[in-house]
């Protein structure tokens, strides 16, 4: 098995390096995969002929005009096959986070909306190299501790059901986005800061596998595995389309400092080079795409969501991560997972995408405001088992 780390590369600010600039820095960090929410030509492009994969994105603006196959085939037609196969364009999300939004226009048109795109890819001959997916908030469980007791929601499973079993039959993967960073700012005093950040602490064991968890990521990634094998989809990968810890933030957001952006990430990038999965699925390989490759000085909300980056706009790194040019290495000696019993430039094409990744990063903070009702771990169950 191999763990790959992907990157998410967004471009809600003007002062971006060149496409062109910025194929060193994702190289620099050891990513072998980029997550774009549109379908710049431009930066497809300036990858041509790198090996870098990528997922290229569909935005919840889409979904109602994607219904029509027609518009569909247009679309790839225009943004997918011109790139391939220089650019390894290996899946298209279309929509982000839909089925957690409470919006029905927006959830009625995911599933017609992913089966035109997925039909406009058959048709070209490209549906065996470019999949179709849609991400997803963690917000989508209902239970969530212990990580073996992990269920989805009971009010959207007739929609989950319906994209779970397209997944299944088309081969393309379950994607899942995931902070720790979250449970930590709702709860400071009560989230043990070592278990979010990858370092030493004494983690949490689940009750009913005796499965061992010092992270939350993978208490996280876990309790979905659980979920999807409740339903009937034990098989079906999983990836970590987007997780982050930002390195700036306001009075009220905790935790947000250079030091535990670090920390995070840089103990992520060093976990994933190991060879080896969660603590429930240890021969799994592991896809995690970190949020975010720039600070974006245009994005809305609060000061974190403009302080995510690894790099600064200028292509300087926004805190030292502790690695080294083309080498997963981290700098902490020990990091954090499990074991049994005992884890750039504004976009020009198309306009409306950048509007369409506003409103993500919006929904993203307002949902994990509603702490104490998904995110991983319950806090008070997190201190109850570790005094």
């Amino acid at each position: 098995m191999v763990n790959s780390i992907g990157i998410n590369y967004g471009q809600i600010a003007n002062n971006l390096p060149s496409p062109e600039d910025v194929v060193p820095l994702v190289k620099s960090i050891g990513a072998t995969k980029v997550k774009l929410y549109d379908a710049d030509p431009r930066v497809l492009k300036a990858f041509a002929n790198t090996d870098v994969e990528f997922m290229v994105g569909l935005g919840n603006e889409y979904l109602d005009k994607m219904r029509d196959p027609t518009n569909a085939q247009a679309w790839v037609k225009e943004n997918i096959q011109p790139h391939l196969p220089a650019t390894k364009i290996t899946s298209i999300f279309v929509g982000n986070e839909v089925l957690t939004l409470n919006d029905t226009s927006l959830s009625d048109c995911l599933l017609p909306a992913m089966q035109s795109v997925h039909a406009a890819l058959l048709n070209f001959g490209l549906d065996k190299q470019v999949t179709v997916t849609t991400t997803h908030s963690l917000a989508i469980l209902q239970t969530s501790y212990p990580p073996s007791a992990g269920a989805f929601r009971e009010d959207l499973m007739d929609p989950l059901c319906e994209t779970l079993n397209f997944h299944q039959k088309t081969g393309s993967t379950f994607l899942i986005n995931a902070y720790p960073y979250f449970a930590y700012k709702g709860n400071p005093e009560q989230v043990p800061l070592g278990f979010v950040l990858f370092q030493p602490n004494q983690g949490v064991t689940d009750p009913q596998t005796h499965l061992h968890y010092d992270n939350m990521l993978y208490a996280q990634i876990d309790a979905v595995y659980s979920a999807l094998a409740s339903l009937g989809y034990k098989k079906l990968p999983v990836h970590i389309s987007e997780t982050g810890w930002p390195s700036k933030g306001d009075e009220d957001e905790a935790g947000a400092t250079p030091e535990n952006a670090e920390k995070y990430n840089g103990n992520l990038i060093k976990l994933m080079s190991g060879k080896t999965g969660t603590p429930m699925r240890p021969n799994s390989e592991l896809n995690i795409y970190i949020f975010a490759l720039f600070n974006e000085n245009m994005k809305p909300g609060p000061t974190s969501e403009r302080n995510y980056g690894l790099f600064k706009p200028d292509g300087t790194p926004a805190y030292p991560l502790g690695i080294t040019p083309n080498n997963v290495v981290g700098r902490n000696t020990t990091v954090g997972g499990g074991s049994f019993g005992n884890a750039v430039t504004n976009p020009y094409y198309p306009m409306s995408s950048s509007t369409g990744y506003m409103s993500i990063s919006s929904a993203r903070q307002q949902r994990y405001q509603l702490l104490g009702h998904v995110l991983l771990m319950v806090p008070l169950l997190i201190i109850k088992t570790l005094v």
